[in-house]
């Protein structure tokens, strides 16, 4: 894993380094896999737990001062370490067809308002099948995601993969960006296209039955509230290019199929009802469509929720610097090395054993199979 890491350059003067950078690297990236949430607990930890560090590097002046790591860290090239994770990513992933969501986080607690300096507003993308953290994108704020999202885009492999955004990327630009780089999109469409989402909406108000592939029905009931949603798909889009639509309007590349989704809540006595609509250049059938919508979720409550609550992201407090955008992707390893075991424990439990047990902890950096 180090190796992948090599090409990231030290920030210091060269003849001032005392602690070499490996090292800061390795302590920060096991203290974070053990529960570590400042720096402050990253030099405890760190000399509580040196002679497992001594298996892999010699440390031969022990564990830097939490300064120097918090200087460390928020001194490193956020571009060079976000290429260097991108890069070690493809190693963990398998060549089979991916979902890649496609989202963006705040976390809360990272501004400096005394400063001007919003909160961290990241862009990241994830594999929904593997569950593995493929890349970030950093943006002050979350307007910023139309120009954030390209960028993301352009590090990652996306030959087969159908990838998966929000209306907030839903842009003629960001859809180019997919096809260009061998992937299918699917996007959510709201107002924010005007014209497209009124003639898509008109179009499922009264469907032309014929042009219709067959609807699949899905229904979830727990905590108190059932929801069932009606999966609708249409693979004739021929009609939305024609030439009454207004000159010069942005065209989305390959478009091969809009989708509907009619949901129904009963909550607490009351019934909700919605429609979504969504735009693919990939012909999916109804049954691949709901797949693919309910996979995007999981970036929300198998990553965003993870960092949050497993993670503590919300309380991390760096705010100078690049110490938000690198110990975001710090985080993001450690979620791709906790999820490899095969064991049965849930994340946190992993987080305990890994500091209570050298060997298992070893076997999650070194992505061996895991003790159980």
């Amino acid at each position: 894993m180090l190796d992948h890491f090599s090409a990231l350059s030290d920030p210091r003067q060269h003849w001032r380094v005392a602690y070499p950078l490996p090292e800061i690297l390795l302590v920060v990236l096991c203290a974070t896999l053990c529960g570590m949430d400042d720096f402050v607990e990253t030099k405890l930890w760190g000399e509580q737990r040196l002679d497992f560090l001594r298996r892999f590097l010699p440390y031969e002046r022990g564990i830097p001062a939490h300064d120097t790591l918090n200087d460390v860290i928020n001194a490193l090239d956020p571009d060079l370490f976000k290429t260097c994770f991108t890069d070690w990513v493809e190693t963990l992933r398998d060549s089979d067809p991916e979902i890649i969501a496609v989202d963006g986080k705040t976390s809360r607690r990272s501004h400096a308002r005394s400063k001007g300096r919003e909160p961290l507003h990241l862009v990241s993308a994830w594999a929904t099948r593997q569950r593995l953290v493929l890349g970030q994108q950093a943006t002050d704020i979350k307007s910023n995601e139309i120009t954030a999202i390209p960028l993301l885009l352009e590090r990652l492999e996306l030959t087969g993969a159908l990838v998966t955004i929000d209306a907030m990327g839903t842009q003629a630009a960001i859809a180019e960006a997919v096809v260009a780089k061998g992937g299918d999109y699917l996007l959510a469409l709201k107002a924010n296209w005007p014209a497209t989402f009124a003639d898509v909406e008109r179009f499922f108000a009264e469907p032309p039955q014929t042009m219709l592939e067959t609807p699949v029905e899905t229904t979830d009931n727990d905590h108190g509230r059932l929801e069932g949603r009606r999966h609708t798909v249409c693979h004739t889009v021929d009609w939305l290019f024609s030439d009454r639509r207004y000159p010069g309007e942005p065209r989305f590349p390959r478009l091969a199929m809009i989708g509907m989704i009619e949901t129904r809540v009963e909550r607490n006595g009351k019934t909700e009802h919605e429609r979504r609509y969504y735009l693919s250049s990939a012909k999916l059938d109804a049954k691949s469509f709901a797949h693919a919508v309910r996979a995007h979720w999981g970036i929300e409550n198998r990553l965003h929720w993870v960092l949050d609550v497993v993670f503590h992201d919300d309380l991390a407090r760096l705010r100078t610097a690049h110490g938000p955008q690198n110990m975001a992707i710090v985080k993001h390893m450690a979620v791709n090395l906790v999820r490899n075991p095969k064991d049965k424990h849930s994340l946190k439990v992993r987080r305990k054993l890994a500091n209570l047990n050298a060997d298992y902890l070893e076997n999650l950096i070194r992505q061996k199979s895991t003790l159980t």
